[in-house]
Protein backbone atom coordinates (compact mmCIF):
# COMPACT_ATOMS: atom_id res chain seq x y z
CA UNK A 1 0.00 0.00 0.00
CA UNK A 2 2.65 2.39 0.65
CA UNK A 3 3.59 2.60 -3.19
CA UNK A 4 0.07 3.89 -3.57
CA UNK A 5 0.75 6.86 -1.30
CA UNK A 6 -1.68 5.66 2.14
CA UNK A 7 1.28 4.87 4.34
CA UNK A 8 3.48 7.38 2.97
CA UNK A 9 4.63 8.70 6.35
CA UNK A 10 5.69 5.56 8.07
CA UNK A 11 9.16 5.46 6.38
CA UNK A 12 9.25 9.07 6.79
CA UNK A 13 8.61 8.67 10.68
CA UNK A 14 10.87 6.06 10.85
CA UNK A 15 14.06 8.05 9.08
CA UNK A 16 13.60 11.11 11.40
CA UNK A 17 12.83 9.12 14.89
CA UNK A 18 9.30 11.65 14.53
CA UNK A 19 6.41 10.91 16.45
CA UNK A 20 2.93 10.24 14.04
CA UNK A 21 0.34 12.65 14.44
CA UNK A 22 -2.97 12.41 13.50
CA UNK A 23 -5.55 14.89 13.74
CA UNK A 24 -9.05 15.42 13.60
CA UNK A 25 -11.68 17.98 14.82
CA UNK A 26 -15.00 18.12 16.05
CA UNK A 27 -17.75 20.58 17.76
CA UNK A 28 -20.82 21.08 19.77
CA UNK A 29 -23.45 23.58 19.31
CA UNK A 30 -24.13 25.17 22.88
CA UNK A 31 -27.96 25.67 22.22
CA UNK A 32 -29.78 24.00 25.32
CA UNK A 33 -32.17 20.73 23.88
CA UNK A 34 -35.89 21.34 23.73
CA UNK A 35 -37.45 20.34 27.09
CA UNK A 36 -40.61 19.04 27.84
CA UNK A 37 -43.01 18.94 30.96
CA UNK A 38 -46.41 18.69 31.83
CA UNK A 39 -49.04 21.02 32.91
CA UNK A 40 -52.69 21.12 34.13
CA UNK A 41 -55.22 20.24 31.28
CA UNK A 42 -55.91 23.71 29.41
CA UNK A 43 -52.81 25.33 30.47
CA UNK A 44 -49.46 25.95 28.01
CA UNK A 45 -46.50 23.97 29.60
CA UNK A 46 -43.70 26.48 29.97
CA UNK A 47 -40.14 25.36 30.25
CA UNK A 48 -37.65 28.39 31.16
CA UNK A 49 -34.15 28.23 29.71
CA UNK A 50 -31.81 30.79 30.67
CA UNK A 51 -29.53 32.38 28.34
CA UNK A 52 -29.95 32.88 24.19
CA UNK A 53 -28.47 29.79 23.79
CA UNK A 54 -26.21 30.60 20.83
CA UNK A 55 -22.51 29.65 20.37
CA UNK A 56 -20.38 26.46 19.54
CA UNK A 57 -17.27 25.00 21.07
CA UNK A 58 -14.80 23.20 18.50
CA UNK A 59 -12.28 21.09 19.31
CA UNK A 60 -8.98 20.27 17.93
CA UNK A 61 -7.35 16.70 18.89
CA UNK A 62 -3.97 15.35 18.06
CA UNK A 63 -2.95 11.79 18.92
CA UNK A 64 0.83 11.31 18.79
CA UNK A 65 2.52 7.61 18.53
CA UNK A 66 5.88 6.78 18.80
CA UNK A 67 7.69 3.38 18.69
CA UNK A 68 7.91 1.94 21.82
CA UNK A 69 6.51 4.46 23.81
CA UNK A 70 2.83 5.57 25.24
CA UNK A 71 0.60 7.77 22.84
CA UNK A 72 -0.03 10.98 23.48
CA UNK A 73 -3.58 12.71 23.15
CA UNK A 74 -2.97 17.15 22.89
CA UNK A 75 -6.12 18.77 21.88
CA UNK A 76 -7.00 22.68 21.53
CA UNK A 77 -10.54 24.35 22.54
CA UNK A 78 -12.19 26.94 20.32
CA UNK A 79 -15.09 29.04 21.52
CA UNK A 80 -17.61 30.60 19.44
CA UNK A 81 -20.36 33.13 21.93
CA UNK A 82 -21.94 34.57 18.53
CA UNK A 83 -21.00 37.59 18.60
CA UNK A 84 -20.57 39.81 15.62
CA UNK A 85 -17.05 39.45 14.30
CA UNK A 86 -16.02 36.41 16.27
CA UNK A 87 -14.60 33.68 14.10
CA UNK A 88 -16.91 30.56 14.33
CA UNK A 89 -14.01 27.94 13.81
CA UNK A 90 -10.35 28.13 13.96
CA UNK A 91 -8.46 29.48 11.42
CA UNK A 92 -4.79 28.77 10.13
CA UNK A 93 -3.21 30.48 13.11
CA UNK A 94 -5.32 28.01 15.40
CA UNK A 95 -3.69 24.40 13.61
CA UNK A 96 0.18 26.17 13.20
CA UNK A 97 -0.59 27.03 17.06
CA UNK A 98 -1.87 23.29 17.80
CA UNK A 99 0.98 21.75 15.59
CA UNK A 100 3.80 24.07 17.53
CA UNK A 101 2.38 23.26 21.10
CA UNK A 102 2.53 19.67 20.21
CA UNK A 103 6.25 19.89 18.64
CA UNK A 104 7.08 21.49 22.04
CA UNK A 105 5.57 19.44 24.31
CA UNK A 106 6.92 16.06 22.75
CA UNK A 107 10.53 17.97 21.55
CA UNK A 108 10.48 15.58 18.02
CA UNK A 109 9.69 15.93 15.09
CA UNK A 110 6.65 15.01 13.70
CA UNK A 111 4.93 13.33 10.50
CA UNK A 112 1.34 14.98 10.90
CA UNK A 113 -1.16 13.50 9.34
CA UNK A 114 -4.94 15.16 8.53
CA UNK A 115 -7.88 15.02 6.10
CA UNK A 116 -8.80 17.68 3.21
CA UNK A 117 -10.61 20.46 5.47
CA UNK A 118 -10.56 23.80 3.63
CA UNK A 119 -8.42 25.46 6.52
CA UNK A 120 -5.89 22.63 6.59
CA UNK A 121 -5.38 23.21 2.50
CA UNK A 122 -4.25 26.78 3.48
CA UNK A 123 -1.48 28.30 1.78
CA UNK A 124 0.19 29.73 5.09
CA UNK A 125 -0.10 26.19 6.14
CA UNK A 126 1.72 24.89 3.69
CA UNK A 127 4.32 27.72 3.47
CA UNK A 128 4.23 26.70 7.18
CA UNK A 129 5.55 23.62 7.11
CA UNK A 130 7.91 24.22 4.27
CA UNK A 131 9.39 26.70 6.61
CA UNK A 132 10.09 24.09 9.17
CA UNK A 133 10.75 20.64 7.10
CA UNK A 134 13.81 19.91 9.36
CA UNK A 135 11.25 18.74 11.90
CA UNK A 136 7.71 18.75 10.32
CA UNK A 137 6.15 16.66 7.73
CA UNK A 138 2.28 16.58 6.90
CA UNK A 139 0.40 13.77 5.03
CA UNK A 140 -3.06 14.49 3.65
CA UNK A 141 -5.84 11.63 3.72
CA UNK A 142 -7.20 10.67 1.22
CA UNK A 143 -10.95 12.10 0.54
CA UNK A 144 -13.30 10.73 2.60
CA UNK A 145 -11.28 8.29 4.69
CA UNK A 146 -12.04 8.77 7.63
CA UNK A 147 -11.38 4.94 9.08
CA UNK A 148 -7.43 5.67 8.34
CA UNK A 149 -7.58 8.35 10.89
CA UNK A 150 -7.36 7.01 14.45
CA UNK A 151 -7.99 10.07 16.54
CA UNK A 152 -11.48 10.68 15.08
CA UNK A 153 -12.12 7.64 17.12
CA UNK A 154 -11.32 10.13 20.10
CA UNK A 155 -14.78 11.76 20.24
CA UNK A 156 -16.08 9.20 20.95
CA UNK A 157 -14.68 7.71 23.96
CA UNK A 158 -16.57 8.77 27.17
CA UNK A 159 -15.65 11.02 29.96
CA UNK A 160 -14.50 9.64 32.94
CA UNK A 161 -13.94 11.16 36.86
CA UNK A 162 -10.21 10.79 36.11
CA UNK A 163 -9.88 12.87 32.77
CA UNK A 164 -8.06 15.73 32.89
CA UNK A 165 -8.52 19.29 31.08
CA UNK A 166 -7.38 22.59 30.79
CA UNK A 167 -8.47 25.02 33.08
CA UNK A 168 -11.23 27.61 31.93
CA UNK A 169 -8.66 30.49 32.42
CA UNK A 170 -6.07 28.42 29.56
CA UNK A 171 -8.80 27.34 27.54
CA UNK A 172 -7.28 28.85 24.23
CA UNK A 173 -3.97 27.28 24.31
CA UNK A 174 -3.18 23.51 23.53
CA UNK A 175 -2.70 21.46 26.27
CA UNK A 176 -1.97 17.37 26.40
CA UNK A 177 -4.92 15.62 27.67
CA UNK A 178 -3.17 14.39 30.63
CA UNK A 179 -0.27 15.42 32.32
CA UNK A 180 2.69 12.66 32.03
CA UNK A 181 2.85 9.92 34.23
CA UNK A 182 -0.50 9.73 35.18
Amino acid sequence: MEGRGVAGGKATAADLGAYVCFEAEAGQGLRPPKGRTWAPVGARPVVTVRGRGSGRINMAGVVCFRDGERPHLFYKLHVYHGRKGEPQTFSWIGYRDLIVATRQQLGAPLVWCWDNLNVHLAGQLTDFAAEHADWLRIVQFPTYAPELNPAEGVWSLPPTPSACSPSPSNRNTAAPACPPGS
